[in-house]
């Protein structure tokens, strides 16, 4: 059973992830506002399709990470046990691929070389996190279980076959 109140942490954190990566610096700073005939074209469509599935992507990592892992999707609030469930059985940082299918879908609905810029940014910012500071911390915290997840598991390229041990 989730708590109310671990749940209500968990919604925060990622609302406001989403907001300031999706929402606020593309609007703010690459002034994108799909028009209604754009949206109604091919790769409008795509565009949507890619945001629809980028929040079904990170709302099942954020339930995965405050119903099993009784945290939270952000650093200063993290899971107290390691989640290898839902999205997370087929790649280790799906909440970030899931922001990436967003941040595509709204250059397919606006393209902007820019907004296409600061994605590739992004991603080569939280690349770095992962690496640099995300990784080590799980390895710290959750030892061997980790180290046997991250063999399993492939960082940022999906893997459909079966895990030698689930949870």
């Amino acid at each position: 059973m989730i708590s109310w109140w671990v749940a209500l942490r968990a919604f925060f954190w990622s609302a406001l992830f989403v907001g300031i990566v999706a929402v606020y610096m593309p609007m703010r700073y690459f002034a994108l506002a799909p028009s209604r005939a754009w949206v109604a074209t091919p790769a409008g469509i795509v565009g949507l399709l890619g945001i629809g599935a980028g929040i079904l992507v990170m709302s099942a990592c954020v339930t995965e990470f405050a119903t099993r892992g009784r945290g939270t999707p952000a650093p200063m609030d993290p899971p107290r046990q390691l989640v290898v469930r839902g999205p997370y059985r087929v790649v280790r940082n799906p909440m970030y691929l899931g922001m990436v299918l967003v941040l595509l879908g709204e250059l397919s609905l606006s393209f902007s070389l820019g907004f296409a810029g600061y994605i590739a940014g992004w991603f080569a910012c939280i690349h770095l996190l992962v690496v640099l500071y995300e990784e080590p911390t799980l390895r710290r915290k959750f030892g061997a279980e980790y180290e046997r997840y991250t063999k399993e598991v492939g960082r940022w390229l999906p893997s459909f076959r079966r895990r030698s041990r689930s949870r």
